[in-house]
């Protein structure tokens, strides 16, 4: 059973393919500079031994159909599928569900409109999304396909949770509340929680950690989302390595009037030039602790104020869940910055959490714990897989449609 996974970006495409029998990625890559004078096609496959290979193919690519054109003819030139009829699925990932879609949905000719709907919410997501989905449909119009959002696993919030304070209307009329992101990546690592713990995941609640450029963290009662730091847009929440997460609102109309700035320029700043980046010039975590270890100020305070945030939300979403059986750590950051853990879960005695030192050093790509034995809450690094997820929830669609 072969599932393809496309996620396509304003002038990318990324792409895995996988077997579902044994959750191996057969091939996988990225389609990327679509629509400049070069562009280049950077993939993996496994050849007949089980061993990885890669190759790089440049070309024009005019939009995004002649990217994936050439993906599927490098594909099955490579013999891992004969045609596209080979496959049991595709997968889409789509960034904006708004509050229309809140679990995997197969994809026919009224979910494209609203999905178009949505682009208010998503307008720098949405319309590639949307493309990757077009395409699809009229190149393969008779293999299932599937639109994982996103947002979806942030609508089991409550009311009061994803609710702002704003006059009502606003979220009647225009849909402002709070969505999240990162979803499948939390939903993903949720689950292998309960697993790695061994405990049902509707008896689980977990606080989850998505620490990368793009950071996030929720928290996961009874295998349910019930909060999470981003809002409306990605913005909100944890510092990040552009964006500068939360932050008194009346800023952005002081910088404004101020400065002479425009409400895109003001955009820019906020999500493009801010975050690690803005306090320290680089949105680099290794680049920041080399900087922070050879006495640069800023790259300290910048570390100080991407762990301190963290902290804060572990905190909060503590005193939400009342239980927390793990900290889960993952994202690039997440995974591989040893010293950004530590930092972020010190002085967490008096709620249960306690860092083994050794554990956390261990340089592994597995599952694992990195508390101490008395740790009352667990702390894990589990490493994400958002495609795999999105596969599986698209194969279960399928059988469930």
């Amino acid at each position: 059973m072969k599932v393809l996974v496309l996620n396509s970006g304003s002038s990318s495409i990324k792409y895995q393919l996988f077997n579902m029998d044994d959750k191996k990625v057969l091939t996988s890559g990225l389609v990327e500079q679509i629509g400049e004078p070069t562009g280049r096609l950077k993939y993996k496959w496994l050849d007949s031994n089980g061993d990885t290979q890669e190759g790089i193919e440049e070309s024009h690519f005019g939009d995004h159909s002649e990217g994936l054109k050439l993906v599927f003819d490098i594909t099955m030139k490579l013999g891992i599928i004969k045609n596209l009829n080979d496959l049991y699925g595709i997968g889409h990932r789509v960034l904006h569900g708004g509050e229309a879609f809140w679990k995997p949905t197969l994809i026919n000719s009224k979910v494209v409109e609203v999905i178009r709907e949505m682009i208010p919410l998503g307008p720098l997501h949405n319309p590639p999304n949307l493309m990757g989905i077009e395409f699809m449909l009229k190149m393969t119009p008779s293999i299932p396909q599937v639109a994982i959002f996103d947002t979806a696993f942030g609508q089991t919030m409550p009311p009061h949770a994803y609710h702002y304070a704003l006059p009502y209307k606003y979220y009647k009329d225009l849909h402002i509340r709070r969505y999240g992101f990162h979803g499948t990546s939390h939903q993903y690592v949720s689950k292998q929680a309960a697993l790695f713990l061994d405990k049902p995941l509707g008896e689980c609640n977990v606080i989850t950690l998505h620490l990368g450029n793009g950071s996030s963290t929720t928290a996961v009662k009874d295998g349910k989302c019930v909060d999470t730091s981003m809002g409306l847009t990605p913005l909100e929440g944890l510092v990040m390595g552009t964006r500068c997460g939360d932050m008194d609102p009346a800023i952005v109309p002081f910088l404004g009037k101020t400065l002479g700035l425009s409400f895109d320029q003001l955009d820019t700043i906020l999500n493009k030039q801010s975050g690690l980046k803005g306090i320290c010039g680089t949105n680099d975590m290794r680049e920041i602790e080399r900087l922070a270890a050879g006495g640069d100020l800023n790259a300290a305070l910048a570390i100080d104020m991407f762990c301190y945030r963290i902290k804060k939300y572990i905190g909060s979403y503590s005193a939400v869940l009342g239980r927390v059986d793990a900290i889960v750590f993952t994202g690039g950051i997440g995974e591989n910055a040893i010293d950004i853990r530590k930092q972020c879960c010190s002085n967490l005695e008096n709620i249960g959490i306690t860092i083994d030192d050794a554990k956390n050093s261990a340089q592994s790509r597995k599952e694992r714990t990195i508390s101490t034995d008395a740790s009352t809450v667990k702390v894990l690094v589990i490493p994400t897989n958002e495609e795999l997820e999105i596969a599986q929830q698209t194969v279960e669609c399928i059988k469930t449609s």
